[in-house]
């Protein structure tokens, strides 16, 4: 069953013709080339565009070993465009041309050309071609399939994709492999043999040893709040293991270019400020956390709050940590100070959303918890729990929204019931 990418097809159909390069970037295997070659290339001869006027070259194919060439490139692409009729051109691995800011510079400044590219995240990242591109580049960020997309493509309800989509995470072809073992297996050597190596060689770090162990202690720490000083301690004292706080916070940027992890800054949300102390790390594709692990550590409870990160972020919302500070009087009658965590401090477009990851609320007491921080918030913006049961949303006389997790992975417009 072909998997539609809904989501990221609109936005290459709402940018076209649009006077700036279209950038689809994301982690490797998520389906970039597919959503350009297959899908969008779909879209154009469905629209009325002649096959002559979609120019689509993958540059990792041997075939076009001799376009990998700057020049012979262009003078390729400008060959093909016999009228002035508009032309799509579709560029696959453009990283493996030299120079390729050159190529697509000049490919910007003719009139009837519209230029789509992808690249492999190793030469290709999000940070590069924003600086490179600025002003000039349109990005479409693609992420691993969310659960809706994983079931579509498996073709099972919700309830019957959970299991396997929070263990193997959304890469697409683990959609086609059969056993546990081959899904396991592929996301491993996965991780090993091509995001490992494609980092430590970007960045040409020498110790992979440490390097490899950190990834390690972030996979077993997500949603957990940690700074590189914190981390290296942990080096410290567990591993016992002398690596720098500056060490550690390159390590993670390479991580975070690579598009592996994301991070979640901490949000002061009475103080409306950044508090620069801890950080949340999320993956963006739990196989290959769980991968990483040997599927040892899964907590439902972390993997379920990841994968709601990811769908805020799928959706194109900045996500932070929040905090809210309570002051009360202790048993002593002095005043004493209390941060309680707000899970997501969500920000899409001029809205906001404050939301609360629950894997269950058995009773009155596990309510209030997940409560006191989100009732501790004084704005009118509107305030949510997701808890893994499947009920239907409801609102309480505070205005809290309580809704189940597949109602709000499954409907793009949840946060808005």
């Amino acid at each position: 069953m072909q998997i539609q990418r809904r989501f990221y097809l609109q936005q290459l159909i709402d940018g076209k013709q649009n006077g700036l390069i279209k950038i689809v970037t994301g982690i490797r295997r998520c389906g970039k080339s597919y959503l350009l070659f297959k899908l969008f290339r779909q879209h154009l001869l469905e629209s009325g565009v002649a096959e002559s006027h979609i120019i689509q070259i993958a540059l990792d194919d041997i075939e076009s070993q001799d376009l990998r060439e700057p020049l012979s490139l262009y003078r390729h692409v400008k060959g093909k465009m016999t009228d002035s009729n508009q032309y799509y051109i579709l560029l696959d691995e453009v990283q493996l041309v030299p120079r390729f800011e050159e190529v697509l510079n000049s490919l910007l400044r003719i009139d009837n050309a519209d230029v789509y590219v992808t690249g492999s995240n190793s030469k290709f990242l999000s940070s590069d071609i924003v600086t490179e591109f600025r002003g000039r580049g349109d990005e479409i960020r693609l992420y691993p399939l969310s659960l809706s997309e994983y079931c579509e493509g498996a073709g099972q309800s919700p309830t019957e994709a959970w299991n396997d989509y929070y263990t193997y995470g959304g890469l697409p072809h683990v959609l086609s492999l059969e056993t546990e073992k081959k899904k396991l297996d592929y996301l491993s050597n996965l991780f090993d043999s091509v995001y490992l190596i494609d980092i430590i060689e970007r960045n040409h770090i020498k110790n992979e040893a440490e390097f490899a162990e950190l990834v390690h202690i972030i996979a077993s720490g997500i949603g957990a709040p940690t700074n590189p000083t914190k981390l290296s301690n942990t080096f410290k004292s567990v591993k016992k293991v002398a690596i720098n706080s500056t060490t550690i916070d390159r390590y993670l940027g390479y991580m975070e270019d690579a598009f592996l992890i994301e991070k979640a800054d901490r949000f002061d949300v009475k103080g409306k400020r950044y508090i620069g102390s801890l950080s949340k790390y999320y993956f963006c594709d739990l196989g290959l956390r769980n991968a990483i692990l040997g599927l040892r550590q899964q907590e439902e409870t972390h993997i379920m709050e990841n994968i709601i990160y990811n769908e805020l972020r799928r959706r194109g919302c900045k996500v932070d940590v929040g905090m809210v500070e309570q002051r009360f009087v202790d048993g002593e009658g002095k005043w004493q100070r209390k941060q309680l965590e707000v899970d997501f401090v969500v920000n899409e477009g001029n809205q906001k959303y404050y939301i609360q990851s629950a894997l269950a609320l058995p009773d009155k007491e596990k309510r209030a918890q997940e409560m006191a921080s989100l009732l501790k918030i004084n704005d009118s913006f509107k305030k949510i729990i997701v808890v893994k049961d499947n009920i239907n949303p409801w609102r309480d006389e505070n205005g809290i929204l309580t809704m189940g997790l597949v109602d709000f992975l499954m409907d793009i417009n949840s946060l808005n019931k």
